[in-house]
């Protein structure tokens, strides 16, 4: 069982930056991938970042370049750094684990982003 606690959401101006994060019940090296997701009212979940636990990274393409998926093993934490923001990445994020076989989900942190 992994219980996932996200953070650092906010309203922040176009063109702006925001550290998400999500913090882990257990060891995050442990787990095998971790994923950030994003939803906007009426749409699917899409993708966003996901890192292995070898440390790849994968990106959705509209955001590579401006968003930066990294983890912190000493805080079982894993960052999503957002700069450049832009009002089409508003959205609830938040954070995916596939661990033991099994997907974990947090409950998500609201970015809002104003023209």
């Amino acid at each position: 069982q992994v219980h996932l606690v996200e953070s650092g959401g906010g309203l922040v101006q176009s063109g702006g930056s925001l550290r998400l994060s999500c913090a882990a019940s257990v060891t995050i090296s442990t787990i095998d991938i971790i994923n950030w997701f994003r939803q906007t009212p009426g749409k699917r979940r899409e993708f966003v970042a996901l890192i292995n636990k070898r440390g790849d990274t994968n990106y959705k393409p509209t955001v590579e370049g401006r968003f930066t998926i990294s983890r912190d093993n000493t805080k079982n934490t894993i960052y999503l750094d957002m700069k450049n923001l832009k009002p089409e990445d508003t959205a609830l994020y938040s954070c995916n684990a596939f661990y033991g076989g099994n997907n974990y989900d947090g409950q998500g942190t609201q970015v809002t982003v104003s023209s």
